[in-house]
């Protein structure tokens, strides 16, 4: 084991004609290790440009949506705000023709009420007119007959037959 230890040490010994090492030579190593690294971003860099190019048009893309979607919103809120003044307005509108058919109602209710008011005191007039002439009739009828007699009677009636019949005449001519 000890030649394999001493193989690898001596590996760092070696002479740079026949063996690797490392070049401190700045001048000579710089383009060569500028023309691998470039090469190295040329081949990996590529699709990582790509990448960013589509991620640039994307995000232009994503923009562009995003500000017509911002334009419709606000053409949406200022529709809401609309349709919100006219509904209010349409409230207002719908509420005031309530209270004026409700007035309108009660107006009328208040005329039937005045009218069936009125009506029910003429026919309580009439009825207490009707009575009160019955009794009157029935009075003067009870003063007749109390006070008239047979004779006076039959006068009467004779008097009355012939004002019809003088009644009768003065038609005729």
């Amino acid at each position: 084991m000890k030649n394999v230890t001493d193989s690898f040490v001596s590996l760092g010994h070696w002479p740079s004609a026949g063996g690797f090492g490392f070049n401190t030579d700045i001048l000579a190593t710089n383009p060569i290790n500028l023309s691998v690294v470039l090469g190295v971003l040329i081949f990996f860099g590529k699709g990582v440009l790509n990448t960013i190019r589509n991620s640039e048009e994307l995000r232009e893309g994503a923009i562009e949506q995003l500000e017509k979607a911002r334009a419709r919103l606000r053409k949406v809120e200022m529709e809401a705000d609309q349709y919100r003044v006219n509904g209010y307005s349409e409230i207002e509108r719908e509420k005031l023709n309530l209270i004026n058919s409700t007035y309108n109602t009660l107006e009328q209710l208040e005329n039937y009420k005045n009218e069936t008011i009125h009506f029910e005191q003429q026919r309580a007039i009439n009825q207490v007119r009707q009575r009160v002439l019955q009794q009157a009739l029935q009075g003067a009828l009870g003063t007749i007959n109390s006070c008239l007699n047979k004779e006076l009677h039959l006068r009467t009636i004779s008097a009355n037959i012939g004002m019809f019949g003088s009644m009768k005449e003065i038609r005729n001519n």
